[in-house]
């Protein structure tokens, strides 16, 4: 028998929230710092300074892309609050009005006036202010900002996806560090794009496309600063 849970579970929408931070946060990790090591590498002779740069641009990046993620989605969140408590000042002093504006939400969606009408009034009459929260500003469940999880998902993420590229870094040869960080990121952003697309239900080959081509773009210019400025560290 299907129920109405199981018909919302075999859906991807109500994941976008804390997938879109994780796959943000996990690629950038991995391009940053994959990205930070090459430049460094292309300079250098040594791993020591490789090593510490990306050391460095893990625990930054990771720290920096929580705080950037949770300010971020607070402010969406304060703007979330501050249209609620004004709506609730205008359903208090303008019943009439708000009962109309919730009528015409539901005409231009398709419904004839009177049935528009009747529907407004029995969702204002079992919950008004959920009724214009969800169909006058656009806001539910899923899409309310959750600051706590989009930072925790984003920093977590990162960190996750930096370790691999600093992983490379240790154990590869300090001799072509460069290709062995541009080879296995790759593999990296591969299986991250295969992963995001197949827990969103998105098309894989385009999600893998997408991070291989603008990771190489990203990596291809690091290298580039690193022989330009042609300093051996």
């Amino acid at each position: 028998m299907i129920t109405l849970d199981n018909y919302l579970e075999s859906h991807y929408i109500h994941r976008s929230n804390w997938l879109r931070a994780a796959v943000l946060g996990a690629n950038d990790g991995i391009i940053s710092i994959s990205s930070l090591a090459i430049g460094v590498a292309a300079a250098s002779t040594t791993k020591a300074p490789v090593v510490l740069a990306s050391l460095a641009g893990l625990i930054a990046g990771a720290l920096s892309m929580a705080a950037g993620e949770y300010v971020s989605v607070s402010s969406q969140a304060d703007t979330e609050k501050a249209d609620i408590e004004r709506e609730m000042k205008e359903l208090t002093e303008m019943p009439n009005e708000e009962l109309h504006i919730l009528a015409q939400i539901y005409e231009k969606r398709g419904l004839k006036k009177e049935t528009a009408m009747q529907v407004a009034i029995e969702l204002t009459e079992k919950d008004a202010l959920g009724a214009h929260i969800r169909d006058e500003l656009g806001i539910n469940e899923i899409t309310q900002a959750n600051p706590i999880q989009a930072g925790l998902a984003s920093g977590a993420s990162f960190m996750v996806g930096g370790v691999l590229p600093l992983l490379v870094v240790l154990f590869a040869p300090m001799r072509g560090m460069e290709y062995w960080l541009y080879g296995f990121t790759i593999i990296f952003l591969a299986l991250l794009g295969a992963t995001s697309a197949k827990t969103g239900g998105a098309s894989i080959k385009k999600a893998v496309l997408r991070v291989i081509i603008w990771g190489t773009i990203a990596m291809v210019l690091s290298a580039l600063v690193g022989y330009l400025f042609g300093v051996n560290i």
